[in-house]
């Protein structure tokens, strides 16, 4: 069974369609439209080309994705991004923040990804049962996550991971999930402000996913866009 009741999978799966914008050079790859993250397919010749959103060709294969998740409401339907991450052909692992354990089923989202689920640091002795990170989404992010991330506190393996991605200089997109109050606290827009700077996608405003009164957010679940982090962080992957 798939992840996430509510979501359109059908829109999400629907095929792009391909349009030609007035004066586009013949010479020149057009621009599918999508409905979902996915990265679209068109037929050039006799070859499947993808594409990223700003319509260049993408001939770089997906590798590792790293899908780390807070504890927020949205975390429930994970295996969402999941499955669409894997249909374009990542390699996806889960990270959890140690609070969200609670929010999802690790075991269903282990034999989802063929990977262990981890949220603590390993002792130093033990191998690495992860591959390395390619790229990273950070979805849904919670506000405690996005203020330690902007002050480069790193007090969990989640943390620790996207701290570090930064540095590295590794495609970032993230997602938050946060109520109306906490986005009126002075530290939030410093936050949000810094992590950009450093060349995180932070997809946040109202035209991405609604900033909830406080108590409210189980109703606005099923609109969390997973399938624009895919998009941001597949653009930035072609764009390396």
């Amino acid at each position: 069974a798939g992840f996430g009741a509510g979501q359109d999978h059908a829109a999400i799966l629907r095929p792009a369609t391909v349009t030609t914008p007035p004066g586009w050079p013949a010479d020149r790859p057009v621009v599918p439209q999508v409905r979902s993250a996915r990265i679209a397919t068109v037929t050039i010749g006799s070859t499947n080309a993808p594409f990223d959103v700003s319509g260049r060709a993408c001939r770089k294969s997906p590798g590792v994705l790293y899908v780390v998740t807070c504890a927020a409401g949205p975390a429930r339907d994970v295996g969402v991004l999941i499955e669409l991450a894997q249909a374009d052909g990542w390699d996806v692992c889960c990270i959890l923040t140690p609070s969200a354990r609670n929010f999802v089923d690790v075991a269903a989202l282990e034999r989802l990804t063929g990977h262990l689920v981890r949220s603590d640091y390993k002792r130093p002795e033990e191998p690495d049962v992860l591959p390395p990170p390619d790229a990273i989404i950070v979805a849904p992010a919670s506000f405690n996550t996005i203020n330690k991330w902007a002050a480069g506190i790193s007090d969990t393996l989640a943390l620790g991971l996207v701290t570090e991605a930064i540095g590295k200089g590794l495609p970032i997109a993230t997602i938050p999930a946060i109520n109306a109050a906490q986005a009126k606290h002075p530290a939030w827009e410093r936050s949000v402000a810094t992590l950009r700077a450093a060349g995180v996608r932070v997809l946040h405003g109202e035209d991405v996913y609604p900033v909830h009164p406080p108590g409210e957010g189980g109703q606005y679940l099923h609109l969390f866009p997973w399938q624009r982090a895919l998009t941001a962080v597949t653009d930035s992957s072609c764009s390396k």
